[in-house]
């Protein structure tokens, strides 16, 4: 048995027991898997295989659409007489998650992206009766735009089939489904006369295809060959087949207005506006065509389109398009507001009557000056009652049902973003997700549809997507403090109680962001291009990661085995490094502003030549930190070695410099083997050595002189052709343990 075997059952019960809360929206119940339930039994059989091994054989699935009579899902969960389980739900994805949970809550076991804990006792823990678990969410939305480029722009098959288990595991039956749309979008242009040159200089290259097909970017990274398209479609039969199967609802791509410069040529008349420029970029790669949606040519390019998506995909009936993401519209007049989103739906519905849009709400925080309530409600208005659903993407910080009386009566999902640019680093708002929702669920005439997660990059921060996984099957928040000791046990199979008290620590600190409006884009000096200006400020207090991290070091000869504790072992050790390289940083520019050379030569010189190169060593000691392991994977998918070169450049630019001269620099920062050694070190070893020449002659620091030259190692980075290691070196405790002794006495002294 387990260790929490004692008291299981009831703890299940205070956990799952949910009544139904959730809003009806009659125009949504034609929403329904597309599966048999064989089918969907079948699928949970094979992931179990997958998961479990011989083990699997001790679970009984079964699919019964009946069990739930108002579309929200259900699992029941009984033990038979020959120590199986006999999990039934409404549909593979219940099933799937239910099984997950008996695995959790009595087998102590643990998934995720960093490394599974599936030690199961022998035999299976006895349920006493029937274990029924269910969700007031008629949805629960996975997956950002964005995510497709700055994550799962290179991954292949079995990396999607590992990431469509965890997904039916933690209950996701609404996920987007973006793959292998531009071969579509090729097609469509060829056949209204477009060239290739002309498609060619409107696709952007892999890793921004997110910002072209929201019409931010164009051209910059590509062309696409040929062959990527191919490998493209062929992966989104795999993922569309797959998602189905479990019972899942994949939403597809639709028209947006976003068009290639060449339809110019072709419609010279169309009601075409040309954009200012975005984020930095000059008019070479943005300031895209956007075609007026009440323009007949939208109706007919938007129509072609779907027509394309729905013959090669299938159709679940929800599409997503986003209008004016981070793009101010030409106008504020009501009238012209609801006639875009009018004339968008109508694109549709022309070729599928029964279409729902799915739109994120991200529009209407990001430019709040332009997207006032009147406007709001004019755009969501002019799409009829029910056809359009809201992500409220960012609703654990900045939620917008609150001021729009739940999105002016059209259905929305809440959503935990957490994640900006995939960057590494701790982070969290524990409190604000585990009342916020609840606060959604229960706001008055609420409209809420489901809960969501919409991170713009993924595989940092597992305990948060475990967390919020979770809450989609509660009806009341959860106690914090009692969720992630649990939590410690199952992911490393432990009971040490002192590696509850290090998650303890960190639930009460780095997981816990209460600072109003923050976005988490990681400003750490440590990723960041060194200058006098930096942010050097943190939303909690280092002495409780300090505490953790001790606790964790201390653990370590026992666990160092479990895959999951030796990522934790690094991740945690490389947020302290993180930590202290912003100490070490404020020294290096007290000591060069009062002029004390020894201090600058002393700070500096431990920065350069000791920390970073330790936290480069510790990160290539695990192969969830490696650069290298990004970089194959993008040059895996080339042909010849002119597509290597191109997928190689995307990989490394996306990364660092973010445009061809660091329009958005350093956004999508990571802290990886390799990344940190030749970019991040060589530009702080470059500052430094400014600096000390600088009190060596008496002349002033010149930040745009800096600029200039530190810009030749960042851009020297995406070009140098190295190779870098894809598999771990080093042995992560014996580099772990050296860093703790060295540092952690001088991480208390700074407190």
């Amino acid at each position: 048995m387990t260790v929490l075997s004692g008291w299981t059952p009831v703890l299940l019960f205070i956990l799952w027991h949910c009544v139904t809360v959730c809003c009806k929206i009659p125009t949504l119940d034609h929403i329904r898997p597309k599966a048999g339930e064989k089918a969907q039994e079948r699928a949970v059989m094979e992931l179990l295989k997958r998961l479990l091994g011989n083990r699997s054989t001790e679970f009984i699935v079964s699919v019964n659409r009946s069990l739930s009579n108002d579309s929200l899902d259900v699992c029941e969960l009984r033990s038979t007489t020959n120590n199986k389980i006999v999990a039934s739900g409404s549909s593979g994805v219940a099933v799937a998650s239910g099984i997950y949970n008996y695995m959790k809550y009595f087998c102590n076991c643990h998934v995720s992206w960093s490394g599974n804990q599936v030690d199961m006792p022998r035999p299976l823990p006895q349920l006493t009766g029937i274990l029924r678990i269910n969700t007031p969410h008629r949805f629960r939305y996975y997956q950002n735009t964005c995510t497709f480029s700055y994550t799962t722009v290179w991954w292949d098959w079995p990396r999607w089939e590992r990431e469509i288990d965890w997904m039916a595991l933690n209950g996701i039956n609404l996920p987007l489904a973006f793959t292998g749309q531009e071969a579509l979008w090729q097609e469509v242009y060829q056949a209204l006369g477009l060239n290739q040159s002309e498609i060619e200089e409107f696709f952007s290259g892999p890793a921004f295809l997110a910002w072209n097909r929201m019409g931010n970017l164009f051209k910059f990274g590509g062309p696409l060959p040929q062959s990527w398209h191919v490998n493209q479609l062929y992966l989104q039969y795999k993922i569309l087949e797959r998602m189905r199967s479990f019972g899942m609802i994949p939403v597809l791509p639709a028209f947006s207005g976003n068009i290639p410069k060449g339809i110019l040529r072709l419609y010279p008349e169309a009601n075409v506006t040309r954009l200012g420029p975005w984020a930095h970029f000059n008019c070479s790669f943005s300031c895209s065509y956007v075609l007026d949606p009440r323009d007949p040519l939208f109706l007919q390019i938007g129509s072609l389109y779907l027509s394309q998506v729905v013959k090669q995909f299938g159709t679940d009936h929800i599409y997503n398009t986003d209008t004016f993401n981070e793009m101010t519209p030409p106008s504020s007049d009501l009238t012209y507001l609801s006639a875009v989103s009018h004339s968008v739906f109508a694109s549709m519905t022309s070729v599928d009557p029964q279409a729902i849009w799915l739109m994120q709400g991200w529009l209407f925080f990001n430019d709040a000056v332009f997207w006032k309530p009147a406007q709001i409600k004019a755009l969501l208005h002019g799409v009829p009652l029910g056809r359009i659903i809201v992500l409220d993407l960012f609703a654990e910080t900045e939620p917008v049902f609150s001021y729009t009386q739940s999105f002016y009566g059209q259905p929305f999902i809440w959503c935990m973003l957490q994640n900006f640019g995939g960057n590494s680093g701790f982070f969290g708002t524990v409190e604000s997700i585990n009342s916020g929702l609840f606060k959604a669920l229960y706001f008055p005439n609420s409209t809420l549809v489901g809960i969501g997660m919409t991170p713009e990059g993924i595989e940092q921060n597992p305990v948060m997507y475990e967390l919020m996984s979770e809450l989609a099957w509660r009806k009341e928040p959860v106690n914090l403090s009692k969720w992630v000791s649990l939590y410690a046990a199952r992911r490393y199979g432990s009971t040490q109680e002192n590696l509850a008290v290090a998650w303890k620590l960190l639930f009460a600190s780095v997981y816990n962001c209460t600072v109003p409006h923050y976005r988490n884009h990681n400003h750490s000096p440590l990723v960041r291009r060194p200058s006098f200006n930096m942010n050097s400020g943190l939303w909690y207090d280092p002495a409780y990661l300090y505490k953790a991290w001790k606790i964790i070091i201390e653990a370590a000869p026992s666990l160092i085995s479990k895959e999951t504790f030796q990522y934790d072992l690094v991740d945690v050790t490389r947020q302290v490094l993180q930590v202290l390289t912003t100490s070490y940083y404020q020294d290096i520019v007290d000591a060069f502003q009062k002029h004390k050379m020894p201090e600058l030569l002393t700070a500096g010189g431990v920065l350069v030549y000791d920390l970073l190169p330790e936290l480069n060593r510790l990160l290539n000691s695990n192969h969830n930190f490696l650069l290298g392991t990004w970089l194959e994977q993008a040059q895996s998918l080339a042909l010849d070695e002119k597509e290597a070169q191109l997928y190689d450049m995307n990989a490394r630019n996306q990364l660092t410099l973010w445009g061809p001269s660091g329009e958005i620099l350093d956004y999508a920062n990571k802290e990886w083997g390799g990344l940190m050694e030749d970019y991040y070190a060589q530009r702080w070893s470059l500052f430094v050595h400014t600096l000390v020449e600088c009190l060596e002659t008496g002349q002033q620091f010149k930040q745009a002189t800096f600029n200039k030259e530190v810009f030749q190692v960042e851009k020297g980075f995406i070009y140098n052709s190295r190779q870098y290691p894809t598999k771990p070196q080093g042995d992560t405790y014996e580099i772990a343990n050296r860093i703790f002794l060295k540092y952690y006495p001088q991480a208390l002294k700074r407190l």
